[in-house]
């Protein structure tokens, strides 16, 4: 049954590792649906957020094969764990009148959003959401103001929750 999973990935932070495991998926046809990278506290490694859609079989062969890169210190699953998973997202809104604005500002205290610019015709917002919400979201500001916005989201990270037996 094909679903959403996710993996996270400790990887050597060097030229080169990010295109050697997005390789991985281009030449097996494994469709990448999110992928976030960054410096964890160490400055010597990476960790990827991998997010695909894929049946059992195809997600158990993705994680062996991620574990034979040399330059893949761990390979996390979390598609079972509890977690935290959030995107960032930008919304531009462009062509705007003033009572449009007025209306975006409403729209971003409703939804969480911060205004983190404004111009004279355009507001740019920004937010930290779930992946279903951030999907949401443009959704609305899309029906709202059609052919007048620009969407730029990073795709989600996610980290394990706090087990009982840590709090």
């Amino acid at each position: 049954m094909m679903k959403k999973r996710w993996i996270a990935l400790y990887v050597e932070n060097y030229s080169g590792v990010l295109a050697k495991i997005s390789s991985l998926f281009s030449a097996k046809l494994y469709n990448l649906d999110t992928l976030t990278v960054g410096k964890t506290e160490d400055p010597n490694t990476s960790r990827m957020t991998i997010g695909v859609y894929c049946d059992d079989v195809t997600f158990e062969q993705i994680k062996k094969q991620l574990n034979r890169f040399v330059e893949v210190i761990k390979v996390i699953d979390l598609t079972t764990m509890e977690t935290h998973t959030k995107e960032l997202l930008f919304i531009k809104v462009k062509n705007c009148s003033a009572e449009d604005k007025q209306d975006i500002f409403q729209m971003a205290q409703v939804f969480e959003m911060d205004v983190v610019d404004i111009g004279r015709k355009s507001v740019l917002l920004q937010c930290v959401h779930t992946e279903k919400r951030v999907d949401r979201l443009i959704q609305v500001f899309a029906k709202q103001y059609p052919n007048n916005i620009i969407v730029v989201r990073s795709g989600a990270v996610a980290i394990g929750s706090i087990n009982i037996t840590e709090r």
